[in-house]
């Protein structure tokens, strides 16, 4: 049993006036505090349960699970075993994506709610591919159902943008692809090729919306956009996405 550091002192002050006492030379002796642990928060530590949490599909939406049907040559060919993956059909389209091989889906059609569960909650990349997993396939079920949204703001003198059906630097991938001109300082044209199944229009010249199903895509497009214009903070120019905002420098005075 551990005794209280003001115990501990005596102890030691009695120690050494009996050897005092006895004649004996006094010996120094350091008397050691407890290091004693903070924690970083206060808070208790809740794991996520973002992974077991039901999905809800709405009544316009079809969920399929579809099983793999490869062959033994087909697979002894690509060397690597074929994988479930779940059909997502709305009425703005239909996405498809495959699911882990320790990942098992649970459809109830009655209730409309789909449910993850992995094989071995002990595994870390079980674990943590399970919330992954199930925040992929919300985003897909809402992508066809309400479609993902991005909107981004050109802030700047003489920042605009435009949609274009033909671009001169860049040549077409798909029939019909639309190209995003951005006049952001350069002294040559930037034309950007929109992704396919991706909309893009400008409700004003300072504003660009992008629309589509995939969020992947289409946060993705932004960021490409984005980058050739990273906000910068003493002046607070550039191109935002959504609700970005930045905190303004001062400036440096000489």
């Amino acid at each position: 049993m551990a005794l209280p550091r003001a115990q501990c002192g005596l102890e030691v002050i009695r120690a050494q006036m009996r050897e005092c006492s006895a004649g004996k030379p006094i010996r120094r002796t350091t008397v050691r505090r407890p290091i004693q642990s903070r924690p970083f928060s206060s808070s208790f530590q809740v794991r996520s349960q973002i992974g077991k949490s039901p999905i809800s599909v709405p009544a316009d939406c079809d969920l399929q699970i579809i099983q793999p049907k490869e062959t033994g040559a087909q697979l002894r060919a690509v060397r690597k075993a074929a994988l479930p993956s779940v059909l997502v059909k709305g009425p703005l389209g239909e996405l498809e994506m495959e699911l882990p091989a320790y990942l098992d889906v649970d459809w109830d059609s009655a209730a409309r709610k789909a449910t993850l569960s992995i094989q071995d909650a002990a595994e870390k990349k079980q674990k943590s591919m399970w919330g992954t997993t199930r925040a992929y396939l919300q985003n897909h079920i809402l992508g066809v159902s309400e479609g993902h949204s991005c909107i981004l703001r050109l802030v700047g003198v003489g920042y605009r943008a435009t949609i274009e059906k033909s671009a001169i630097t860049v040549s077409p991938e798909f029939e019909g692809q639309q190209f995003v001109n951005l006049k952001v300082g350069y002294s040559h044209p930037i034309e950007l090729p929109v992704p396919l199944g991706v909309k893009a229009s400008t409700p004003q010249p300072t504003r660009i919306l992008l629309e589509g199903i995939e969020k992947e895509v289409v946060k993705q497009f932004a960021a490409n956009i984005r980058k050739w214009r990273v906000p910068e903070p003493y002046k607070g120019k550039g191109i935002f996405v959504d609700d970005e905002t930045i905190k303004l420098k001062a400036k440096k005075i000489k």
